[in-house]
């Protein structure tokens, strides 16, 4: 009975509707899609890390693309863990971005969302090490928001592949 216990739960997905994302490899739908995106430029340094993760993840520089991404960041360090001298020993870094997905030839926005994730930071009493955890975070940041708006966008073309 153990062993049919895969096969059974195997049987049941089949028919839930669930796909893979990135089914097809590099011919699939959004692979595809993504060799069609060009990447705006993004201000500041987590700008700049965000959007070489975006260019790394969707394969390149695109110019000329039937799509463009835009990419507005927030990005923000909050003190918090406050000692009783006033001295911050927790830092959270959160970084935000809103990003739109606009056609070119039309100009029309097919896709407006948000993204974000945060980073803890311990304050310490060496101010070097403070600075490369704040610098740490945001490379992981960059790199976490960038992997939610590549997801977003291959789960679009994959939609838009499926629209009749």
């Amino acid at each position: 009975m153990r062993s049919l216990l895969p096969f059974l739960a195997a049987f049941a997905l089949a028919g839930c509707g669930l796909h893979p994302l990135y089914a097809g490899g590099p011919a699939g739908t959004p692979a595809v899609g993504f060799r069609s995106v060009e990447v705006g430029p993004i201000p500041q340094r987590t700008g700049w890390l965000t959007r070489n993760a975006l260019v790394d993840r969707f394969g390149g520089e695109h110019p000329g693309s039937v799509y463009r991404l835009e990419v507005e960041l927030d990005d923000s360090i909050t003190g918090f863990g406050i000692r009783g001298d006033s001295a911050t020993t927790r830092e959270r870094r959160a970084l935000r971005a809103r990003y739109r997905l606009i056609e070119r030839a039309s100009g029309a926005v097919v896709l407006d969302a948000t993204a974000g994730s945060d980073a803890g930071i311990d304050v310490v009493s060496s101010e070097y090490a403070t600075v490369a955890a704040e610098q740490t975070a945001a490379e992981r940041l960059s790199d976490q928001v960038a992997d939610q708006i590549v997801t977003r966008v291959a789960r679009y073309f994959t939609a838009a592949s499926n629209r009749p």
